[in-house]
């Protein structure tokens, strides 16, 4: 999502030099400060726990160095290089760094590189929704989809339809919940049921829809209204004009 904020982590053995960077990104809003790390053990943990979008990442470091942390890492951040060696920035673009900065920090400088990793984050998140776009295939009356493309940080997966336990929407996106995991798609909820087996989905408001194997029962008060709930926890109010298709279900 384009209105998501961009998430960071700042590793860097200098306590000066991390107080210099968080004052830096007072000035962007879109960026969302999420951990520190003074040494490359403490940052390997830190950004596979978190997933950040951007790291600023130092070079020099007690144990490892910021290239042996991208080495280790399992996710796969846009990071911007932040050292007082110069002769390491061919090393740090062949891993595809965003930017190389030097210190002592210049602001106007740090601003560039900030707004250059917003903007290929901008462009490749229009890239992967271009994709998916593309790998929605047609469909036609009583052939549901399986599996369906999510996106996760800058990833895609093949999620299987079944293990979808509801779907809410929010605004223009609606948000995919399984058992273990939490996806946002941007496409419609409208658009996601026309996909769905209604054997299996059941649309139970105009913001949601029940994977009915995941329910765990119907509650029906005084008023008429009823309530599914969920085996995760969750519960949802069934509205009037899609009660009928609970109705329908019961024996």
């Amino acid at each position: 999502m384009n209105n998501e904020k961009t998430t960071c982590v700042i590793v860097d053995d200098e306590k000066l030099a991390r107080e210099l960077l968080r004052e830096y990104l007072e000035a962007f809003p879109e960026i969302e400060l999420v951990g520190e790390a003074s040494n490359g053990n403490d940052a390997v943990a830190l950004i596979d726990k978190l997933n950040p979008t951007l790291i600023f990442l130092d070079v020099q470091m007690p144990g490892m160095t910021g290239f042996d942390v991208l080495d280790d890492i399992t996710h796969e951040p846009y990071v911007i290089f932040v050292t007082a060696y110069d002769q390491y920035a061919i090393q740090a673009f062949e891993k595809n760094a965003v930017d190389y900065l030097l210190k002592p920090l210049d602001h106007d400088r740090f601003n560039q590189a900030v707004q250059r990793a917003l903007k290929r984050k901008k462009t490749e998140t229009a890239n992967i929704e271009n994709l998916l776009g593309g790998l929605r295939p047609q469909q036609t009356p009583g052939n549901f989809e399986s599996h369906v493309f999510v996106q996760k940080s800058e990833k895609l997966f093949s999620l299987p339809v079944d293990e979808i336990v509801h779907l809410e929407a929010s605004g223009d996106y609606t948000i995919i919940t399984t058992k273990s995991d939490q996806f946002v798609s941007s496409s419609g909820i409208g658009k996601l049921e026309e996909i769905m087996n209604p054997d299996k989905f059941i649309r139970v408001h105009r913001s949601t829809i029940v994977n009915i194997h995941f329910l765990k029962e119907i509650e029906r008060h005084f008023n008429g209204s009823m309530v599914v709930k969920m085996q995760n926890g969750k519960s949802f109010p069934v509205s009037r004009t899609y009660a009928k298709q609970i109705r329908k279900r019961v024996v």
